[in-house]
């Protein structure tokens, strides 16, 4: 027994032998680390995929869903490949997409309720208008408005004798959304960022009332929304004019069909 020791320690004690068996167990080592990467790469893994043909703008159910199994490489290279139906089921197909029957689905292709083009105006109360207000990047203090902020409006114009005419004019308007020049949500990836237009609604009457400023093509009117800051979100007032000198210089400036009707009459009489 004795003697088998101590041939093992001068087997072992040889470096020839160290070598050998160190490259054996490396070359072990490399043959297993390969076939179990070899193994993870061609192993299948459940993707959902599209069992119908899903147009642009089409709410996503869970009968359209199917499951398909493909190679867990293919889905750790390709970054946007959605991997659950949970990623998908109640999504939006965007609107200038198709998803074809049997196809996978992709991040790129989808949006949520909030990113719909028309997601802004579908909760408005009744007696209510949405306004589109002409903004940039200056107006909107670079992007400071944000959907669902209270701002207010102010007013700026020149009167008859030349004064300039300057104040709040509407106050504690929550924004629904803002847009770029595409009519893409401008806080989205799919956005350039730069905004173009400021949704909010108002009383029919204030929804007007804009509208008169807006065609009036002389004394320089402009519309100039100024955030406010959190405490004035966070515990909004009533929506309401705070100026009756800005509406009686809009409304002297331009009548609405009620009143050109009520005026064709007064002179047919």
């Amino acid at each position: 027994m004795g003697n088998i020791g101590i041939s093992i320690k001068r087997f072992l004690g040889n470096k020839n032998t160290v070598t050998i068996i160190g490259v054996l167990a490396g070359v072990v080592v490399l043959y297993l680390g390969y076939n179990w990467r070899v193994n993870q790469a061609v192993e299948p893994q459940s993707v959902p995929y599209a069992k119908m043909t899903i147009a642009g703008n089409t709410k996503i159910t869970s009968d359209m869903v199917g499951s398909i199994k493909v190679s867990r490489n293919m889905v750790e290279t390709t970054r946007t490949l959605v991997t659950s139906a949970g990623q998908v089921v109640d999504k939006y197909v965007k609107y200038d997409t198709t998803i074809p029957e049997g196809a996978l689905f992709y991040e790129s292709q989808l949006m949520t309720d909030e990113e719909l083009p028309n997601s802004a105006i579908k909760d408005i109360p009744e007696g209510y208008t949405v306004y589109s207000l002409n903004v940039d990047l200056h107006s909107t203090y670079g992007n400071s408005i944000m959907p669902k902020d209270y701002i207010d409006l102010y007013f700026k114009a020149v009167d008859d004798n030349n004064y300039i005419l300057f104040g709040k004019f509407i106050e504690s308007i929550q924004v629904l959304t803002v847009k770029d020049s595409a009519g893409h949500h401008v806080f989205t990836s799919s956005s350039n960022g730069i905004p173009s237009e400021l949704l909010f609604a108002v009383p029919d009457d204030y929804f007007l009332l804009l509208r008169k400023a807006g065609y009036i093509t002389t004394n320089s009117i402009e519309i100039i929304p100024v955030p406010r800051n959190k405490s004035y979100t966070d515990k909004p007032g009533e929506t309401q004019i705070t100026s009756e000198e800005i509406k009686a210089f809009i409304n002297a400036k331009a009548i609405d069909a009620r009143q050109t009707e009520f005026l064709e009459e007064a002179i047919a009489e």
